[in-house]
């Protein structure tokens, strides 16, 4: 072996450590203090032992590789602490419509003085885990951390820091009138802190439920502007829907300019069930969105739609993956993206059709809308296609504004800002359209208005 190979292999020796060791740094802080609560116990041991042989993701590794880590892994962070958050801080947040049906969590603490859930019946359950009765916990144990990648470093991490999480369980043939609203929020500080959400959905057989999930921050000004105060929001989110149960999810993060927003949407769906995500993202200095579907039987229907709009030196990476195990699955995924100024968009989505997912449909378009020459978008649309009577299709498309389209519209009267900002409205509406909250689709219009030209 030559001198260089060998100065090589000391180099990567040398890094691994590297990296292992801030992997160990963050797992001490997440370590979780001790709990009574066995089931919890279990779960963070058996997350801890993975994480000894994993390390953090580098850019070299092909699934990270427009995603550079570097200035997370320069911050310490510390242990989150309780913070009693005022009502009228939090209030902004709130949404009117489910003002009764709201489950608030800051820095990861369950808020009760900020949570109402008054307007859900008694037949269902939306509440922390740490007020959940031990039945309840036992029955649940058999979906806490059952769909995550048991290989995925940030999840295990997530679930080595597991104290609490919030869980929405909708008992067989319940159909949820009101929706759910899971608010999770940061304060934002000069100490750096980790913060890691956890969502619980299990919805079983024949029911239907209706559920917002957002993420904001808590600052003194406004939130996109960077202060110099970083955060880490590390999430993970299970959603179990059952035999021909239906979900609608809706997702919007909206955390603050220097922060780090890692997250996993692990979903499970059995025979004839539906869930539908709608996901906005638009804060974070930089984000990552882990989504996988598994299909536990056939004719599931299944749509991912989100939109993610940037400005600034912001980074957003949205990873999918959907795993068609049975026929007669029908899928459907369109991820739009608005780029301004030096910010870039990543979006690598999967779908895997075996041969036993035969006569399956599925439809994925990545759609990109370029405001910057300093703007950068990477796209990879992907099937991986084993079964031979399917319906699949793919693609990407990366545009800027028409000039017809403007002048056209400056023509009727507009001005070019006026004419700019509907074109740029009518492209993020075919996903906002779909968000069935007004107060929500009105303030996500606002915040997108003002981040953009």
């Amino acid at each position: 072996m030559t001198a260089a190979i060998l100065a090589n292999a000391l180099i990567q020796k040398v890094h691994q450590t590297e990296i292992d060791q801030q992997l160990q740094a963050l797992k001490r802080q997440a370590m979780a203090p001790e709990t009574m609560d066995s089931i919890l116990v279990e779960k963070q041991q058996g997350a801890a032992n993975v994480l000894d042989g994993l390390r953090l993701p580098q850019k070299r590794d092909e699934e990270w590789q427009f995603t550079d880590l570097t200035e997370l892994k320069a911050v310490d962070f510390v242990p989150p602490s309780k913070v009693n958050l005022d009502v009228a801080a939090a209030e902004n947040f709130y949404l009117p419509e489910l003002s009764q049906s709201r489950l608030v969590f800051v820095n990861g603490f369950f808020a009760a003085e900020l949570s109402n859930t008054d307007g859900l019946p008694a037949t269902i359950t939306c509440q922390p885990w740490t007020n959940l009765s031990s039945h309840q916990r036992e029955k649940l144990a058999n979906y806490l951390g059952k769909q995550t990648d048991g290989k995925e470093v940030f999840s295990n991490l997530n679930t080595v820091g597991l104290k609490d999480s919030a869980v929405v369980w909708i008992p067989s043939n319940v159909e949820l009138a009101p929706p759910i609203h899971c608010l999770f929020l940061t304060v934002v500080d000069p100490t750096p802190i980790l913060v890691q959400p956890r969502l619980l959905v299990v919805v079983e057989d024949n029911a239907k439920l209706v559920i917002a999930e957002s993420y904001g921050a808590i600052s003194t000004n406004c939130t996109d502007r960077p202060q110099q105060q970083p955060y880490f929001n590390n999430i993970v989110s299970e959603i179990y829907v059952g035999e021909n149960a239906q979900v609608t999810h809706i997702r919007n993060q909206r955390d603050s300019g220097d922060s780090f927003h890692i997250a996993t949407t692990a979903i499970a769906q059995e025979k004839q069930s539906r869930y539908q995500l709608i996901d906005v993202n638009l804060g974070a200095k930089l984000s990552r969105h882990n989504l996988a579907m598994t299909q536990q039987g056939e004719a599931t229907e299944t749509e991912f739609l989100a939109l993610t709009t940037l400005a600034g030196r912001q980074v957003s990476d949205t990873h999918s993956s959907m795993a068609l195990n049975y026929p007669h699955g029908v899928t459907n995924q369109l991820h739009k993206c608005i780029v301004d100024e030096y910010s870039q968009a990543v979006f690598s989505g999967k779908v895997l059709v075996p041969q036993a997912a035969q006569l399956t449909n599925a439809q994925q378009l990545n759609r990109n809308l370029v405001l910057s020459p300093k703007a950068r978008i990477n796209t990879k649309p992907e099937l991986q296609i084993t079964a031979d009577n399917v319906k699949c299709s793919h693609g990407a498309t990366i545009s800027q504004l028409e000039a017809d389209e403007v002048f056209y519209l400056r023509s009727r009267g507009l001005n070019d800002y006026d004419a700019r900002h509907l074109l740029i409205d009518a492209f993020a509406g075919e996903i906002l359209d779909q968000i069935l909250l007004p107060s929500l689709q009105g303030r996500l219009r606002q915040c997108i208005s003002c981040r953009t030209i």
